[in-house]
């Protein structure tokens, strides 16, 4: 019996459109033969065979309210870790089972340096309060790796002491070194109201979303108007990430943001989940996330984007009925 996908390298190593499509078909097959959860949501929507899905189009996207009610984890696999979502005062967290830490790790790593090349280029300052002090939050799994891969003396975590991440920027803007700030949207907002520091171009600030009920929720475009202004930029970067999801993808300039290869969006219409949308439409986010093999890689968000031609996506709010989620911003 088969316990493992036997082509788990070759979701890095996707060259074009017919190797990603090929794999898809593999690891839907995989997931169908053994995660019950995802078999069983399958067989509920008439889905009872491999055979019946025969494009990537095809495929069944499991919404992603799953993750909070159900162990969503293939057979003969356990957990190497249990990352789970911030969630909102009474809401239930999404738990998302990963088996193997280092598929992630190598998705984050490769990702990153798709788009900003090696950690080992910058410092990484991260003013992620609230998540910080959260164990199981996948965010800080992810800064921490960064970090780690970075290796600068002046990495660091800030909470709320604004004025001792203050003097480490100011400090690495003397030195000159390449820096990323990484941060949730109302931690920039209150630092930067506070120490409005003008960057130089060598400083990438980059957003993650998030603003947990404090202060009123804006469009990303506002945000980001905001943070240029008070940090004399001329953009601000984004990742988009979840919990349930073992892959990243970054904007660097009018929330457009590009993907690895192993990770696609596909986007569904409004009214009907099963119904494909085309380019330049607004409609529900899906996420083809290879790396999440052994989980589920087909995965149904709550939230609301526009696909591109180019294959690039961005995100506009979210679905009303949807609960409030900490790694994203929403349209009032």
């Amino acid at each position: 019996m088969r316990k493992d996908f036997t082509n788990t390298p070759r979701i890095f190593e996707i060259k074009q459109s017919i190797d990603f499509e090929s794999l898809c078909l593999e690891i839907f097959s995989f997931q169908f033969s053994y995660s019950p959860i995802y078999r069983r949501f399958c067989q509920l929507i008439g889905i009872t065979r491999v055979s019946a899905i025969r494009n990537v189009s095809q495929i069944p996207f499991l919404p992603v309210e799953f993750f909070r009610t159900q162990a969503i984890i293939a057979e003969h696999h356990q957990p190497a870790m249990v990352f789970k979502s911030s969630g909102t005062t009474g809401s239930l967290q999404s738990s998302h089972l990963v088996s193997n830490l280092s598929i992630y790790d190598e998705s984050l790593l490769k990702g990153f340096e798709l788009h900003y090349g090696d950690p080992a280029n910058y410092c990484i300052l991260a003013l992620l309060p609230f998540y910080i002090e959260r164990k199981e939050s996948s965010l800080v799994y992810m800064t921490r790796k960064l970090m780690q891969h970075s290796g600068h003396p002046n990495n660091g975590f800030y909470l709320y002491d604004y004025d001792a991440l203050a003097r480490a920027i100011d400090g690495l803007i003397y030195a000159k070194q390449p820096t990323i700030l990484l941060g949730v949207s109302f931690a920039l907002l209150d630092f930067s109201h506070n120490y409005p520091i003008p960057l130089p171009e060598n400083f990438i600030v980059m957003e993650t979303g998030g603003m947990k009920g404090r202060g009123k929720e804006m469009v990303r475009e506002e945000l980001h108007q905001i943070l240029c202004k008070r940090f004399s930029i001329n953009s601000v970067h984004s990742e988009y990430g979840m919990t349930e999801m073992l892959s990243q993808a970054y904007a660097k300039k009018h929330g457009i943001y590009h993907s690895p290869p192993w990770l696609r969006v596909q986007i569904r219409d409004v009214n009907d989940p099963f119904q494909l949308s085309g380019y330049n439409k607004t409609g529900g986010i899906n996420i083809i996330d290879l790396a999440n093999v052994y989980s589920c890689p087909f995965i149904e968000t709550q939230d609301l984007g526009r696909k591109y031609e180019n294959g690039t996506f961005e995100v506009v709010g979210r679905f009303d009925r949807s609960k409030t989620r900490g790694c994203n911003l929403m349209i009032p």
